[in-house]
C-alpha cells in the first residue's frame, strides 16, 4: 500500500428509511468543507425530484470529501450513497462492492428496524467493517440506551464503547464519526503499478457527453488520454474526460488504485456499457475481469405506452432511464388497444412507480401503465420445450395447455416479535408456505416460499401496513412450481382488450372478475349505445356488467335491432374505446386484495 492510499477511505452509509442517512451525508460534506454554506441544501445527494418527494434515495451517488484531522493530515473520504428501499437492494449491493466499510445508522427514536437488519446482513456478507451509530440522540423521544442494547443484540462483535452517539441534524457528535472513519475503516489495498482493473458501479447518460460511468479503481492507474476497454462487450473507447464528484464533477488528469471517480466515455449507445463491468487499458488489458454483478432479474413486467405524447419521445426517455437504472429492462411491443409502446421489467411495484414518475418529471411524458405480471412457464401439447410467457397476451389457449408453472421466491421478512401472527396471516393469505423462522438480535426473520405474482403487486405495502412500517422484505428466486393459473380476458363491447388481459390463480377469478367488471362499467367512457363489459375465462364469461349509454332511446323506433347488434359484433375486429389510466389502476387495485 502506498502512502497516498493510506490516506484514502471508501465508505457508505446504510440505514432504514428516514433514519437520517441523507442528513448525515449532508453534515459530512459540510464539516469537510466539501460544500460551502451557500451551496448547502437539504438532501444534497438526493437530486432526483422523486427522491425528495418520497424521502428515499433511488440512485446511488458518490462524492469525494477532504478531511483534515487534528494533526493536520489530510484524508480523502469517498462517500458512496446507497438507496433506501427494498426494491433497490441491487443498488445497495452494487454500491457496497465499491467500499471498504459502512456506517450503520440507527434512529434513537425508533431503534433497530427491519431494513437496518437487512442492510446489516448485506454489509456482513460483503465482509465490510461496520461502524454502528445511534442518530437523533437530542430528540425528546430518543431511547438511546434501548437502541444501544438492540445494536449489541444484532451483532455480538459490537462493543458499547464503539457505538457512536450523534445528531446528524445539528452536527452533534459528527466529528467523532469522521475520526472513526479514519481509524476503523481500512485504507484500500491495490497495486498502483499493476494493470488497470476498475469496477463500474453506476452510470448515467448525458445527451452531449454520452455515457458517464462511476468507477472504483482496484489496481493500476488511469490517465485522461488513455484508451480503455469495457470487458463485458469488448467495447473500446478513448476517455473524453475523467475526475471526481466533489460533489460537482471536477476534472482530474489521473486516477489511481483506491480512487473512486467518473469517466466520460463518449459512447452514445445507451445500452453498450453494463453496470458491474470491468474497465482495463485497451493496449494492456488484464486477463480476467473483476467478479461482476449478477444480471438482475425483473420481478414484475408491465406495458408502458405514451398518452398524449409521441412514441419516439417515450423511446428516448426510456432509453436514457435504462442507462441510469441498471435494473430497469425494456423492449418494444405493440398493443391493438394502445398502439406502440414498451414492455418494461421492474424490481417491484415501487420501482415501476419510480420509473413512471421519472418519465413524467424528467421528460414531461404522461405514460399509461398496464397491468403488471410475472413470468410463467407453460408446457403445451405437441411441444418438447416449455414456453416462457412474460406478456399475458402470449398465454396459450386453455385447450393447448398441459401445465402452467410460476416462479416462487424465498421471501425473507425481518420483523419485531409481537407482529409475527399478523405477518404469518398475511403471507399465508398470499399462498405462502413457511420455510424458516429465526431470531436475529431483537428481531425475527421469517422465510416464506411464495409466488412472485403474490409478492409483486403490493405485498410490500401490505407488509408495511400490517407491521406499522417495522418489517422489511428481501427476496431471492427459488424455483418454478406448478400452479392452477388461468388467463382472464376483459371484453368491452364484445371486443377483447389486449391491454387488459392478465393471468391469475383460479381460486381468485370469480371474485376478481365480478369486482373488475363492476368497476369498469363506471370508468369506461360511455357511448350512444349500451356496452357490455365481460370477464372471460377459458371461453366463458364469468361476469358481466353494462356501461350505460349516454342517453336513453327516446322512442321504440330508435332501438337497435337484434340483427343490427349481431352485425356490429361480427364486424368488430378491435375495440376503439379510449381507456383512461383509471381503468388500469382499478385492475391493479383488484389484484392487490
Amino acid at each position: 500500500m502506498s502512502n497516498r492510499q493510506a490516506l484514502i477511505r471508501n465508505f457508505a452509509i446504510i440505514a432504514h428509511i428516514d433514519h437520517g442517512k441523507s442528513t448525515l451525508a449532508d453534515r459530512i460534506m459540510e464539516m469537510t468543507n466539501t460544500v460551502s454554506e451557500r451551496e448547502t441544501e437539504a438532501q444534497l445527494l438526493d437530486d432526483l425530484s422523486v427522491e425528495k418527494a418520497h424521502g428515499v434515495t433511488v440512485k446511488s451517488r458518490t462524492v469525494r470529501n477532504y478531511y483534515i484531522d487534528n494533526t493536520g493530515t489530510e484524508y480523502q473520504y469517498n462517500l458512496i450513497d446507497t438507496p433506501g428501499h427494498v426494491d433497490f437492494n441491487y443498488e445497495v449491493s452494487r454500491s457496497l462492492s465499491a467500499t471498504d466499510g459502512v456506517l450503520l445508522l440507527v434512529d434513537a427514536t425508533k431503534g433497530v428496524q427491519a431494513q437496518t437488519v437487512a442492510n446489516y446482513r448485506l454489509a456482513k456478507a460483503a465482509n465490510l467493517v461496520i461502524i454502528p451509530i445511534v442518530n437523533k440522540i437530542d430528540n425528546m423521544a430518543a431511547e438511546v440506551d434501548k437502541t444501544i442494547e438492540e445494536l449489541l443484540d444484532l451483532d455480538d462483535s459490537f462493543r458499547e464503547e464503539d457505538i457512536l452517539k450523534i445528531s446528524a441534524k445539528s452536527g452533534l457528535g459528527v466529528d467523532a464519526v469522521l475520526e472513526a472513519i479514519r481509524d476503523r475503516i481500512p485504507a484500500p489495498a491495490g497495486d498502483e503499478s499493476g494493470k488497470l482493473k476498475a469496477l463500474v458501479f453506476d452510470s448515467k447518460f448525458d445527451p452531449y457527453k454520452g455515457v458517464i460511468v462511476q468507477v472504483r479503481l482496484f489496481d493500476g492507474q488511469l490517465k485522461s488520454s488513455d484508451n480503455v476497454l469495457f470487458m463485458a462487450n469488448s467495447i473500446k473507447s478513448q476517455i473524453k474526460e475523467m475526475g471526481v464528484f466533489s460533489p460537482l464533477m471536477t476534472p482530474l488528469d489521473t486516477l489511481q488504485a483506491g480512487d473512486v471517480g467518473f469517466i466520460v466515455t463518449g459512447i452514445k449507445d445507451a445500452r453498450a456499457v453494463r453496470v458491474g463491468d470491468t474497465i482495463t487499458l485497451a493496449n494492456n488489458p488484464v486477463a480476467t475481469p473483476l467478479p461482476g454483478y449478477e444480471d438482475v432479474e425483473p420481478m414484475v413486467y408491465a406495458g408502458l405506452y405514451p398518452r398524449g405524447s409521441e412514441f419516439k419521445d417515450l423511446k428516448i426517455g426510456i432509453e436514457k432511464l435504462g442507462l441510469n437504472d441498471a435494473a430497469f429492462q425494456y423492449e418494444p411491443e405493440q398493443s391493438e388497444a394502445l398502439g406502440m409502446g414498451f414492455r418494461g421489467g421492474f424490481l417491484g411495484i415501487f420501482h415501476l412507480q419510480i420509473i413512471r414518475e421519472r418519465l413524467q418529471e424528467e421528460f414531461g411524458l404522461d405514460v399509461l401503465t398496464t397491468m403488471p405480471n410475472s413470468t410463467y412457464r407453460v408446457t403445451v401439447k405437441n411441444e418438447d420445450e416449455p414456453l416462457y410467457v412474460e406478456n399475458p397476451i402470449q398465454f396459450p389457449d386453455y385447450g393447448q395447455i398441459v401445465k402452467v408453472e410460476e416462479p416462487f421466491m424465498l421471501a425473507k421478512m425481518t420483523l419485531p416479535n409481537e407482529m409475527l401472527n399478523d405477518i404469518m396471516r398475511l403471507a399465508e393469505g398470499r399462498r405462502g408456505e413457511l420455510v424458516d423462522l429465526a431470531t436475529i438480535g431483537s428481531m425475527l426473520m421469517v422465510t416464506y416460499r411464495m409466488p412472485i405474482s403474490e409478492i409483486a403487486y403490493d405485498f410490500f405495502n401490505e407488509l408495511k401496513s400490517a407491521s406499522h412500517g417495522f418489517a422489511t422484505l428481501s427476496t431471492e428466486f427459488d424455483s418454478y412450481q406448478e400452479s392452477d393459473l388461468v388467463r382472464i380476458d376483459i371484453a368491452v363491447d364484445y371486443a377483447k382488450v389486449d391491454a387488459l388481459t392478465f393471468v391469475m390463480h383460479r381460486s381468485k377469478v370469480d371474485r376478481v372478475g365480478n369486482e373488475i367488471v363492476s368497476k369498469l362499467k363506471d370508468l369506461i367512457p360511455r357511448k350512444l349505445q349500451s356496452m357490455p363489459v365481460q370477464a372471460i375465462v377459458e371461453g366463458r364469461a364469468i361476469s358481466r356488467a353494462d356501461v350505460p349509454p349516454l342517453r336513453k332511446a327516446q322512442a321504440s323506433g330508435t332501438k337497435v335491432s337484434k340483427k343490427q347488434q349481431q352485425l356490429r359484433r361480427q364486424g368488430q375486429k378491435k375495440s376503439d374505446i379510449e381507456l383512461p389510466q383509471a381503468v388500469f389502476d382499478a385492475i391493479l387495485d383488484m389484484n392487490s386484495n
